[in-house]
């Protein structure tokens, strides 16, 4: 006598002709169902806020890199562990664009020079890289999702640059 009903591989058969289904049709997800509402001025203003988060970071990371090259130029013996820290910093001001161009053209003001004590030095750049850190990261809620990312990652660099600074500034000779 013959099985009637349901078998193992009828269920299997059905069960993946329902998901080959749902992968070929999207369930939904095209472009424009990420639209965000409001349309076209929404998304200007997204870019132009994304833009001008982009440039304040950027601001930020020209600022640190001057910063960084003050403290070894005025305290040599510095130089050798600031030299990593300085490059990623220039790689952080590349992946955010490039140098940042202060507003309405003005020159952006120039970060104050390093302290005369080399521990001093290591001690304000620890500050800055933690200042700037916790501003990035204050503005990942609002960022976009890409540039989220990025900051996020540039944050987390410069929290442990912060700490970095605050270890090598223990092991300069007085």
């Amino acid at each position: 006598m013959r099985r009637t009903g349901t078998t193992r591989r009828s269920a299997l058969t059905a069960t993946g002709a329902f998901a080959l289904g749902a992968v070929l049709t999207g369930c939904g997800d095209g472009p424009e169902d990420r639209r965000p509402p409001g349309g076209a001025d929404t998304r200007a203003a997204a870019l132009r806020e994304g833009t001008a988060l982009r440039a304040a970071a950027a601001r930020d990371s020209t600022s640190l890199l001057t910063r960084y090259e003050q403290a070894a130029t005025a305290h040599p013996v510095t130089e050798a562990g600031l030299a990593p820290m300085g490059a990623a910093v220039r790689e952080h001001l590349a992946a955010l664009g490039g140098p940042a161009k202060a507003p309405s053209g003005s020159p952006a003001p120039a970060p104050p020079a390093a302290p005369a004590d080399a521990r001093a030095a290591l001690r304000e750049l620890a500050a800055e890289e933690r200042r700037v850190a916790d501003g990035r990261a204050a503005v990942l809620l609002t960022a976009e999702p890409e540039l989220a990312r990025l900051l996020a990652s540039i944050a987390a660099a410069g929290a442990a640059h912060a700490y970095l600074l605050t270890e090598l500034a223990k092991e300069i000779p007085a």
